[in-house]
Order: structure tokens, then C-alpha cells, then sequence
């Protein structure tokens, strides 16, 4: 945090901008519908309160700010020269672009719903910056107009969407960036950050509905880790991995990770706890049924060392449990010393 950081005390700066707006109705509406001491309030709310219509609120609202971002590009406002630097500084840091909680973690102590509430509030009324408005595609975001305005930074995080949906999987920020024709990193990252159709987790970028950067259950935790391991995993080892991993909720018991590890077709039990991905190549079954499908597969007797050494690509179990099955189990018949056939 650098020493302006340090300086800006935001809510002494917007108790100075109110201060400047003479009737107290009009103070009261901007604080409430900017939530800059409390939550954000609607305009019914407001007006009951006030007792004034819904559309006369939102024509005092706009008024207000309207002569509040005429006396800022004016000059004529407390502290938004100041406020305006530091945020631009802060923003050309984070790639030129940032989310409000973003740039509020890096300018105060607490990064409240009140610190982000005034952050924004600073930046509407900042000639300098463009802001994007939190709806169901963007996250509350603000962007530097020198460098591009609202409409340019909605086009441009249009192409790390395509990008990503052209590359088809996760992928790490750079061929995001490359795919994008983005030569800035930090940008492109920057960028798909205020996007609400992206998530990104162990460094890689992808849609939001891809479970591998958004798991939403513990079934896609559970196919995260596996797949990240690229290998096999007791239910144990993936209930610690998910403990120690950058998930958001990641407090579940090792019991239910075993239930849902039971329950879901992804998942292929190939030895006692031990799950691997179907994707992999492994199918469901007991021992014996991997024994059927590979002298089905020969089409002839095998030797019980080469059903063994098969049997042991795809199942995690001992060698006595294959030689077992294959003396014991109905479906098998020695027809040669050591060699194995499927039952009529």
C-alpha cells in the first residue's frame, strides 16, 4: 500500500462531497440510493421515507449527480483531483482496468460493502474514469478513459469470452490473452475478471459453467482434483486435497466426499478407496468382470501372468485377488497349466 493509500480517508472525503449538496432531502437520497452508510436502498424505500413519489427520487437523483459530475470536471469538488489520481495509479496496477472490490481491497484497511459503496460513488463522480455498472454480465468495475470507455471495455472482455469459448477447456492467462490478440497479460487477466461469464482457479481461465474453474459441488471438487493429479487417489488423499485446495467451501467430511465418489458416473473404483476418472479409460466392474472383458477382448485362452499384468493396468488390487477370481469365479476355466478361458 503506498503512502497516498495510506492518506485517503474515504469516508471524510464523501461526508466533504455531501457536504457540498445544500438541501438535506438531497443529501439523504444520495447517501441512501449510493448505500454510503448503510445498504443501498430502492427508490420506493426512499420515497416512502421522504414522502415523495418513486419518479420524483429518481429525478432528484439524477439531477444531483448530474451537478455533482459538472462541478468535479469543473474542479469544483473536494478531493476527486486527488481521489481521481490515486484510483488511476492504483488501476493502471491492477491492468488498467479492475472490479470496485478489487480496487477497494487495495485502498482501505477493512474492504467493507460500505469501503466498495463509497469507492464507486468516488469513481462515478471522477471525469477521468469510465465505470462499469454490476448487472447479470458485469461485476461493478471501474476503467481508465484515456486508455478505453465503457463501450471499449465491454468489447474487449467480449473477446476473452470468444477466446475462451474458441480454446474449448481452461486455459491459462496467456493463450487467453494470445487467442484474444491481447500482447498485455495483466489486461486480458484484468479483463475477465469483471466478467461474470468467467472463473479461474489453479491459474486457469474458463466459463463460468465449466466445472474445472467452478466447482459447484463436491462431485466437481472431486473431478477437479483428479483431474489436476492426472492419477489415481484414495478417498482419503482427495478429501485432504480438497482441504488444502483454493475452493471456496471446502469444509466437507471425507464421508460425504466417499458418497458422492459412489454415486457419480465420472468416478470408477479400482481398488479398495481408490477412484480414478472414467475419461481415463477405466469402466465399472468387479475384478472378474475386468478379467471377462479382457479374454473376450483376447479372444482366446491367456496365460494367468499376462491376465494378471493386464488386469493390473486398470485395477489398483493384488496379484493374489486376480489369481482368486480366476480359480474361484463360475466364468473362468483352466483349460491349460496356468492358462485361462471364459466358461461356455
Amino acid at each position: 500500500m503506498t503512502d497516498n493509500t495510506k492518506k485517503l480517508n474515504i469516508e471524510k472525503i464523501v461526508n466533504d462531497l455531501l457536504g457540498t449538496i445544500d438541501r438535506e432531502r438531497e443529501r439523504e437520497i444520495i447517501s441512501r440510493r449510493y448505500g454510503l452508510f448503510d445498504r443501498k436502498e430502492t427508490l420506493e424505500q426512499i420515497g416512502e421515507l421522504l414522502g415523495i413519489t418513486r419518479e420524483r427520487v429518481r429525478q432528484l437523483e439524477k439531477a444531483v449527480v448530474a451537478r455533482l459530475k459538472t462541478q468535479s470536471e469543473q474542479g469544483q469538488l473536494p478531493h476527486i483531483a486527488e481521489v481521481q489520481d490515486i484510483f488511476i495509479a492504483k488501476i493502471k496496477d491492477l491492468g488498467h482496468v479492475a472490479r470496485v472490490s478489487e480496487l477497494s481491497a487495495q485502498l482501505t484497511n477493512d474492504n467493507s460493502r460500505l469501503d466498495q459503496s463509497r469507492i464507486s460513488f468516488l469513481a462515478q463522480l471522477s471525469p477521468k474514469l469510465a465505470v462499469i455498472d454490476e448487472n447479470d454480465h458485469f461485476h461493478l468495475a471501474v476503467g481508465i478513459k484515456d486508455i478505453h470507455d465503457e463501450k471499449k471495455i465491454k468489447d474487449l472482455v467480449g473477446r476473452v469470452i470468444d477466446a475462451l469459448k474458441k480454446i474449448g477447456k481452461p486455459a491459462t492467462i496467456d493463450h487467453v490473452a494470445t487467442e484474444a490478440g491481447n500482447s498485455d497479460t495483466q489486461h486480458a487477466e484484468a479483463l475477465a475478471s469483471i466478467s461474470k461469464h468467467l472463473a479461474t482457479l489453479n491459474k486457469r481461465w474458463g466459463l463460468i459453467k465449466w466445472p474445472m474453474v467452478n466447482p459447484k459441488n463436491i462431485r466437481d471438487k472431486i473431478y477437479v482434483i483428479l483431474h489436476e493429479a492426472g492419477q489415481h487417489m484414495h478417498f482419503n488423499e482427495i478429501a485432504e486435497a480438497i482441504k488444502g485446495s483454493d475452493f471456496k467451501r471446502k469444509d466437507v467430511t471425507t464421508q460425504a466426499i466417499h458418497n458422492e465418489l459412489i454415486k457419480d458416473k465420472r468416478f470408477v473404483l479400482i481398488g479398495r478407496g481408490i477412484y480414478a476418472l472414467k475419461e481415463w479409460g477405466y469402466s465399472k466392474g468387479t475384478v472378474a468382470d475386468v478379467i471377462v472383458s479382457i479374454l473376450k477382448k483376447k479372444g482366446e485362452p491367456m496365460h494367468r501372468d499376462d491376465i494378471v499384468k493386464e488386469v493390473l493396468k486398470s485395477r489398483q488390487v493384488k496379484e493374489t485377488t486376480i489369481l482368486l477370481n480366476l480359480q474361484g469365479k463360475p466364468q473362468f476355466k483352466r483349460v491349460a497349466k496356468a492358462t485361462y478361458s471364459l466358461a461356455e
